[in-house]
């Protein structure tokens, strides 16, 4: 049997409280404590999963010592706490994204680094079956060339968020898992923002990506939507595929004219598009979550190497950003 790990949670929000859901349901792994400036909030929390609370969460990390943690606090919150826990040689999980800033990433990325501890940074749609096997096929070769991938990312806008803007809460996501499923870079970007109900942040993106290969990426990301929306559809010579995110159902819509009796060497003079057959992939469900925090465990534990890194979490972010400037000033900017 594996050494039970101590585990804990800063910030019992909306996110936070299912991580602390999830460690208290993970094997061999003991939920030491929940963290929150909301007394009541992380009372009510701790009493659901039999925990220890605290509202200071630097008492926390010295009373419990958790060997994992993680952070979970709004994102100007990120550097303090996470230079604190790395302090202490734990390691630890933000959720993204990594921080309020380039710089401040940097510091958490260098801190970790110095002190030999393990950071992940919560992306957590890279942990969805239905990317994973889209990034999986894609491997495969078994859609050819990619053109375009079309990120759709929609909703009612978030109470929660109060400290940054559709762009760096939503669009984030779309942007890593981009690079992901293709393991290309973005070199140059544009987007169109607008703020139309949010009184602080832009709510509206429309955004328009390069990648160094050649794809083209679009990005419809807003919070203004009534509706709860998040697709990837990823077109190539073969056809295109369709991930839903919230069902976890992954589609393969067929180009009939690539996928005749001349197999691959007709790709060499593809002239044309028809459509085929529809195909739907057996995809095995998961929460995501859990997925993701396993692989933290795993990480920590040696068994694997991380998912996502600091870096990705950097990388992520400074693609963000430069869309939130190229919306304000109305630029294409090469990365």
């Amino acid at each position: 049997m594996s050494v039970i790990l101590k585990t804990a949670v800063i910030g019992v929000g909306m996110m936070g409280r299912n991580h602390a859901r999830v460690y208290a349901e993970l094997p061999n792994v003991q939920l030491v404590g929940v963290a929150d400036a909301n007394e009541k909030q992380a009372r009510a929390i701790s009493r659901k999963h039999n925990t220890n609370f605290y509202t200071d969460y630097v008492k926390l990390l010295d009373e419990q010592k958790p060997d994992a943690v993680t952070i979970a606090v709004p994102t100007v919150d990120h550097l303090d706490v996470a230079l604190a826990v790395i302090e202490r040689n734990i390691h630890l999980l933000i959720e993204k994204p990594i921080a309020f800033s380039i710089e401040e990433g940097k510091k958490i990325i260098e801190a970790a680094r110095v002190a030999d501890v393990k950071l992940m940074i919560g992306h957590i749609e890279r942990f969805n079956p239905a990317i994973i096997a889209l990034k999986k096929r894609l491997a495969n070769d078994e859609l050819g060339r990619i053109f375009q991938i079309d990120a759709r990312r929609q909703g009612p806008f978030p109470a929660r968020v109060k400290d940054v803007g559709v762009v760096i809460d939503l669009a984030v996501h779309d942007l890593d898992v981009m690079r992901y499923i293709t393991n290309v870079e973005v070199t140059r970007l544009f987007a169109e923002t607008e703020r139309q109900i949010h009184s602080t942040h832009e709510d509206l993106l429309n955004g328009l990506v390069r990648l160094e290969n050649g794809i083209v990426g679009t990005l419809t990301i807003n919070w203004l939507t009534p509706t709860k929306i998040r697709e990837l559809h990823v077109t190539g010579e073969r056809g295109m595929f369709r991930a839903d995110y919230l069902t976890q159902d992954l589609y393969f819509f067929e180009n009939a004219v690539a996928n005749d009796d001349d197999g691959w060497e007709r790709l060499k003079l593809l002239r044309g598009v028809s459509e085929g057959r529809m195909i739907r992939h057996v995809v095995k469900k998961k929460e995501p979550l859990r997925a993701e925090l396993e692989a933290f465990i795993a990480a920590i534990r040696d068994e694997m190497p991380l998912t996502v890194t600091g870096e990705d979490g950097l990388i992520a972010l400074q693609l963000a950003q430069s869309l939130v400037v190229s919306g304000i000033n109305h630029q294409i900017i090469r990365l």
